[in-house]
């Protein structure tokens, strides 16, 4: 009889919209959390990087057991028999999520995040846009509809955030709440108190 284990590996794919702290936090927490995580940055994610976030690229490519260039469809997570728990793209470009609703997979990230929707894994997308253009809205329902998820990189302020560090560990911690990760650590809603 064969046996199952609980696979505990997560793609990460950082993409060219701002916020590329939320995609750096994530694989630092699930470092924290002894996930394995495999890591791809398009381009424009590397630039973003450069420009936002006080570590080097290479620093952020550390924290990752693996990482790929985003022309290699020759890596194993451009195959559904190369198994993950999920996957997670933050920031998610506008260009990304168009190219992930009609299931363009014309690089890596686009590859992976078909693949996980097609194997009925969890996805999960945090668009980093605004205003929303009904393009936009669109091809966001048509993912929903498909099983991804939508993180919208929202700030909850009842927890009375201070700084932005604050901010995006918030975001990141909601992000791997639709992979089934919990982080113990994050403030979470417990009511009004009487």
């Amino acid at each position: 009889m064969a046996m199952t284990m609980e696979i505990r590996r997560i793609v990460v794919a950082i993409t060219g919209a701002s916020g590329a702290a939320i995609g750096v936090r994530i694989l630092e927490r699930l470092r924290d959390l002894d996930v394995e995580s495999h890591l791809v940055i398009s381009p424009w994610g590397r630039r973003t990087i450069q420009h936002e976030v006080d570590c080097a690229v290479p620093e952020v490519e550390a924290y990752a057991h693996a990482v790929y260039k985003p022309t290699d469809l020759s890596a194993c997570i451009a195959s559904g028999s190369f198994l993950t728990s999920g996957m997670v793209v933050a920031p998610c470009s506008m260009r990304t999520l168009a190219a992930i609703a009609i299931g363009l997979g014309g690089d890596l990230i686009t590859r992976a995040a078909d693949i996980t929707l097609k194997e009925r894994r969890r996805l999960v997308l945090v668009p980093r846009e605004s205003p929303l253009s009904e393009i936009h809205l669109e091809n966001m329902l048509k993912l929903s509809r498909a099983g991804a998820s939508i993180v919208n990189p929202v700030p909850a302020f009842y927890n009375r955030p201070t700084s932005i560090d604050q901010v995006v560990d918030q975001i990141a911690a909601r992000a791997l709440d639709q992979l089934g990760l919990h982080v113990s650590d994050t403030p979470r809603w417990s009511g009004f108190e009487t």
